[in-house]
């Protein structure tokens, strides 16, 4: 699991793609100089070669410093184009987003394209040779195709970049990435069958005796955690394993990351044996990451609403789309913290989140800067609207319980009728949703109330 993860890890980068296209052309280059050699040496193959494909040495070489020149020009403004987004992903939506470009394997196969397309017209030019033998040559005609080609893609990365610097596709992209990622992470609702839990008095229980505090073997986002691999090393030792972390949470080599009961060696070889199944790095991991979508889609939406920006209709396409998320995640089920061995015996205690958590993640900044603009607010009851209608009743509990907490940051006082009109109307849709009705009471201002 750890040499995928990290294998996972390199695919990510940016370099990744140029670099196999890059060898690719290399390679290609090589077979096209011997095919050359074996069609124009060849007498019976030189008859079924068109003249108008071949060229003499003079006319090759032209040919290909032209290509050479003309694509490195190329790469050069294909470059220039990808620091223009990345910019205007820094300065308009979050830093969190430029992973998004990076790591978009249609803007790494653009620029591995006229990369490779680079190299390939390179080396056909140093190893272009002219003998006694030898006085024409089909090169020139296959770097040209490999022109074209370049060409296309040049105009597909101008359409691809037109799309990634619309907010609209960046948010859609956002959310189906983030969508997919729960559909992954987390089972349907109908298939899981162990759904134990402990009461504190229990869990109390189970934690007698000597506990050993074991901290990560260094300071970083968590990128994997081997789950599987703790409860079969718990349960192949009578252990009790504790996460005090989970994925993608920060942790520091000072504090602890795993907590042992029944464990009788020393520190260091404890922490060299269990850090085999945590892998973290210096930033968190853009793949297999729910919440870091959800943030993504918040700091969005934060970045839409500031004064410097200003565009509330953005942060509010951002929210509906925090809301399809939740949607999905309202349907599958969330893992309890325990695990258990074969035998039934409590092995593994990890660090899971509830639904209510999720909720307070996407929103509570939201709320907080946006409860002066009632069309943020209104967004919000209208998204946990459409959270409710389509989940099952501890979801419904979830959503009203956090709409009660929105409600209480909102300045209702300095509403106009019109606005609280309005917002009271969509809170009593919410009510209906979360079967609340009876505990339903309009907003009114002080000043209402006391007449």
């Amino acid at each position: 699991m750890r040499f995928m993860d990290r294998l996972r890890s390199i695919r990510e980068n940016f370099w990744y793609i140029p670099t196999v296209y890059g060898i690719c052309a290399f390679i290609l280059a090589l077979l096209t100089v011997r095919l050359d050699y074996f069609m124009t040496s060849n007498d019976t193959m030189k008859k079924l070669v068109p003249d108008i494909i071949l060229s003499d040495a003079d006319v090759a070489q032209s040919v290909l410093s032209a290509i050479s020149s003309s694509l490195l020009t190329i790469t050069t403004i294909t470059f220039s184009s990808i620091l223009v987004v990345l910019t205007t992903f820094l300065s308009n939506f979050s830093p969190r987003t430029v992973q998004n470009f990076i790591t978009d394997h249609s803007t790494q196969r653009v620029l591995g394209s006229f990369v490779g397309g680079f190299i390939y017209s390179v080396i056909l030019l140093v190893m272009l040779r002219e003998t006694k033998e030898k006085t024409s040559f089909i090169t020139p005609t296959f770097a040209i195709i490999m022109t074209i080609i370049c060409l296309a893609v040049f105009v597909f990365f101008v359409h691809h970049t037109s799309e990634w610097i619309q907010v609209g596709n960046l948010i859609s992209n956002i959310a189906v990435g983030t969508v997919q990622a729960v559909h992954k992470n987390f089972e349907q609702k109908d298939t899981i069958h162990d759904r134990l839990s402990l009461s504190e008095e229990e869990l109390k229980e189970v934690m007698k005796g000597t506990r050993l505090d074991i901290p990560a073997a260094k300071s970083g986002y968590i990128d994997f955690l081997d789950e599987q691999g703790l409860l079969q090393l718990a349960s192949e030792r009578n252990w009790l394993i504790r996460l005090t972390k989970r994925q993608p949470d920060y942790v520091d080599e000072h504090s602890p990351l795993f907590q042992l009961w029944g464990a009788s060696s020393s520190e260091e070889k404890l922490q060299e044996e269990l850090s085999r199944y945590v892998s973290i790095g210096p930033q968190r991991a853009p793949y297999r990451d729910m919440e870091f979508g959800l943030r993504k889609l918040s700091e969005i939406a934060l970045r839409a609403i500031s004064p410097a920006i200003n565009d509330p209709n953005t942060a509010i396409n951002a929210i509906e789309q925090i809301g399809n998320i939740l949607t999905s995640l309202g349907k599958r089920y969330l893992p309890k913290p325990y695990r258990y061995d074969t035998d039934g015996h409590l092995r593994l205690i990890t660090q899971q989140p509830i639904f209510r958590d999720y909720l307070y993640l996407s929103f509570y900044q939201i709320r907080h800067y946006g409860r002066e603009d009632i069309s943020v607010i209104r967004a919000i009851i209208k998204t946990l609207t459409l959270i409710a209608e389509s989940n099952e009743k501890e979801v419904k509990e979830a959503v009203w319980e956090f709409a009660e907490f929105i409600v209480e940051g909102v300045e209702y006082d300095v509403l106009l009728s019109l606005d609280l009109h309005y917002l009271n109307d969509l809170l009593l849709q919410l009510a209906k949703s979360c079967d609340h009705t009876g505990e339903f009471k309009l907003l009114t201002k002080k000043s209402d109330a006391s007449q």
